[in-house]
């Protein structure tokens, strides 16, 4: 790969990056919002390599050789050409700009089993609930609460879960669904809750639900997918940050 093009794909990827961490927030379909400095960081000195082997390209075309011709004569005459396969690199690239994948959604939530590893704070007992409700819960705070917590801190109490709907097995069942990441979509994890009442959202369709906790039995299973019975099901606009 020639030194021109190796320059000119430094500076796209960089752009590319910048784009989607310093000029939108496109990078949270790939990665947590914590690792916005470092891919802004990483963009920038991607851009800044590019730059500098551009200029050294451009130095060595513009260079005088012993024969009195210019560096860019001399590498037209002996240059053989960057091999095509190279310009495939630019296909990420373009792909952010044009394309914009989506982020983890239904699809990869309906294919995978619901994942409620039991947390360091079944041990000690979990903190207390606040007092009044409905209680706001992060979907995977909820399932770890439903199937670990032996106080039933749950039991009673009213919350409100935000997902996105996937069908379940069976007809018009349905499951509330958020994907985790702990560093990037590539180890997202899945959590589920089972709605009963009310009818099932369009797959993928956001949602919010409020509602109580259905103890059935299925506790104490890292596969365990906990039961809610809905009071209310309002729809929503995905959310910035899609994962938890």
């Amino acid at each position: 790969m020639s030194r021109e093009v190796r320059a000119l794909l430094h500076i796209l990827v960089g752009a590319a990056v910048l784009h989607i961490s310093l000029f939108s927030e496109l990078y949270l379909r790939y990665v947590r919002r914590g690792l916005r400095p470092y891919l802004i960081a990483s963009g920038a000195l991607l851009v800044v390599v590019g730059l500098v082997g551009a200029a050294v390209a451009v130095r060595e075309l513009l260079r005088p050789t012993d024969d009195g011709h210019s560096g860019h004569d001399a590498h037209h005459g002996h240059s053989h050409g960057t091999p095509r396969t190279a310009w495939l690199l630019l296909l990420p690239v373009l792909a952010i700009y044009l394309l914009q994948p989506q982020a983890l959604g239904a699809y990869t939530a309906q294919h995978s089993d619901s994942t409620t590893v039991r947390p360091a704070a079944a041990t000690g007992g979990f903190a207390p609930l606040p007092a009044t409700g409905p209680v706001p819960m992060r979907l995977a705070d909820f399932d770890a609460r439903a199937v670990w917590d032996t106080g039933g801190s749950l039991k009673g109490r009213q919350v409100v879960l935000t997902g996105f709907a996937t069908p379940a097995a069976g007809a018009g069942g349905w499951y509330l669904t958020r994907l985790t990441i702990t560093c990037c979509a590539a180890d997202a994890l899945t959590s589920k809750v089972e709605i009963r009442g009310g009818d099932a959202p369009p797959k993928g369709a956001w949602v919010e639900v409020t509602g109580h906790w259905q103890p059935d039995g299925r506790t104490g299973q890292d596969s365990a997918v906990p039961v809610l019975t809905a009071d209310r099901v309002r729809g929503i606009t995905e959310p910035g940050d899609p994962y938890e």
